[in-house]
């Protein structure tokens, strides 16, 4: 039995839970959705970067549960739309957005730009808030790559199956899970926030 407190995702994206939820396991670390916590209301994410807004997304859940929180904040930056759609990534299309309708712009705002050209890069941002609403860890990494013209593969969600991994000439919809736990952007900086979240649990104890 873990003697770490649970921790609460401040997101009712339930993909993006349980990928998180599984780096966090080996370490007997439990995650818990915040759509389990009815109390909590939706954070607007007016941040003007990756950064704040995770952070936001922390302090203020935390704050509403009195609970360890953990606020993600990730998205697609295409160098050949100037960064787009960065922070909008999740609402790209618009107010009614869609995985499928944020594709289909995003595939028009490319359609005349040639493969070599559509080099990109998937942005997360990770912070942790104690149950006081006080940011106690903060990371970001990247993973690095190009925007494919079709789908390919049926794993992941978001911009996942247009997301090729150059060297491996797959998209992050055609990577088994376990391969794009290890590749991610969100692997990459949950690879540096884990060790910093296990000593600080490891002060709390002493």
């Amino acid at each position: 039995m873990s003697h770490y407190p649970r921790i609460v995702l401040a997101s009712r994206n339930q993909k993006k839970a349980g990928e998180i939820a599984e780096l966090l396991k080996p370490h007997g670390i439990e995650v818990q959705s915040v759509a389990d916590f009815p109390q909590a209301k939706e954070v607007v994410e007016d941040g003007q970067s990756f950064a704040e807004n995770a952070a936001k997304k922390a302090y203020e859940t935390a704050q509403a549960i009195s609970e360890w929180t953990i606020g993600e904040d990730s998205g697609l930056m295409i160098d050949a739309l100037d960064g787009a759609p960065g922070i909008y990534s999740a609402r790209y299309s618009g107010e009614n957005a869609t995985d499928e309708k944020n594709n289909a712009k995003m595939l028009e705002e490319l359609k005349d730009v040639p493969l070599p050209e559509r080099t990109a890069a998937y942005i997360c941002n990770v912070a942790l808030s104690n149950p006081q609403g006080e940011i106690c860890l903060q990371v970001e990494a990247r993973c690095r790559g190009r925007m494919t013209d079709e789908a390919r593969g049926e794993n992941g969600f978001g911009y996942d199956p247009y997301f090729e991994i150059i060297e491996l000439h797959k998209t992050f919809g055609e990577l088994a899970p376990i391969v794009k736990q290890h590749l991610s952007h969100r692997a990459r900086a949950f690879e540096r926030f884990i060790p910093q979240l296990v000593d600080l649990f490891h002060e709390l104890d002493d």
